[in-house]
């Protein structure tokens, strides 16, 4: 299918998809309309992703290159610009930066299938919205523009505060929308094999999760800081939030605290307090990592993943 700069995929109210005009489909586009813009090099690639915008009702503009999108971004803003598999992570950051003297607030998820860890500190010094390297969930990338689609007027809410492949630190506002960006960056950046990143992943979201919902509160104008180190043979994980903290000793209504003889009974403290089932995190948290370390306040942890040295592979 050809994939000329200057078209759309609109599902017609039905779907199905057809091609039409750019120029004229936009002149004929309701003022609240969503529009996404995509770089595709194979249409059929993202075929699963399209169908998804479609069904949101977004209309859908594409191109088939970089030069191309920056062409369509001076004449008009989208709500939503999505890179292209094929092309590598430093080629669409540079995109992205040059999108940024034009469209300041432009949401970008860039989808690459060559990138390092360096290149996914460098989308979160330019604020890119999201990253996703191949082989990547369709069920991570289609929340993640979920998100761009109900979020407000867009304000980034994840700051840099400094960062190089083996030490970040940034800040990050407190509502679960900006915990699951902030997750996606991460998991992109755990220089892991794959068992033991998904543990120390899934560690560090109970963590993160905690400290916004029980120190933020959920409130937006607050920000838990979150640090992110990876040495020879360990990875620490530092998440710090802005309440009052508490005592380990005083959890009732979590599983860490129950007594060997008692393994439920936070259950019927959740359940007096009018909390939901649940109360796991921190339980879970120590069995997936080393080291969970609070400090003394109680508003800070630290994760620790110890990495094994590994030998030369056996000879079959």
């Amino acid at each position: 299918m050809n994939t000329a700069s200057g078209k759309h995929f609109d599902d017609g109210g039905n779907g199905a998809g057809r091609l039409d005009s750019a120029s004229d489909s936009r002149l004929q586009m309701p003022a609240d309309q969503k529009v996404a813009l995509m770089v595709l090099t194979d249409l059929d690639a993202s075929a699963m992703l399209i169908d998804h915008l479609a069904t949101q009702r977004w209309e859908i503009e594409y191109v088939p290159d970089n030069e191309s999108a920056l062409s369509l971004i001076h004449e008009g803003p989208f709500d939503l610009i999505i890179t292209a598999e094929t092309t590598s992570a430093k080629a669409d950051i540079a995109l992205l930066r040059k999108i940024r003297r034009i469209r300041a607030h432009s949401r970008m998820i860039i989808l690459t299938s060559d990138s390092t860890p360096a290149d996914v500190v460098s989308a979160l010094r330019e604020h890119a919205f999201s990253f996703f390297s191949t082989p990547y969930s369709l069920d991570a990338l289609t929340q993640v523009i979920q998100i761009a689609m109900e979020g407000p007027c867009w304000d980034d809410g994840i700051e840099v505060l400094s960062a190089t492949p083996a030490w970040v630190r940034l800040v990050a506002r407190c509502d679960l929308n900006t915990a699951e960006r902030v997750m996606q960056f991460f998991h992109e950046m755990i220089d892991l094999p794959e068992d033991e990143k998904n543990e120390v992943a899934l560690a560090f979201r109970e963590m993160l999760l905690n400290a916004i919902r029980h120190g933020g509160q959920f409130d937006p104008s607050q920000y838990v800081e979150i640090s992110y180190v990876r040495a020879r043979h360990m990875v620490e994980c530092r998440v710090k939030d802005p309440g009052q903290g508490f005592s380990l000793t005083e959890l009732y209504h979590a599983a860490v605290s129950n007594p060997d003889d008692d393994p439920t009974r936070h259950l019927h403290y959740r359940e007096a307090s009018g909390l939901p089932a649940g109360g796991y995190g921190i339980l879970l948290s120590q069995h997936l990592v080393d080291e969970l370390i609070y400090n003394e306040k109680g508003n800070e942890v630290l994760l620790v993943k110890y990495i094994p040295e590994r030998g030369p592979a056996k000879a079959a």
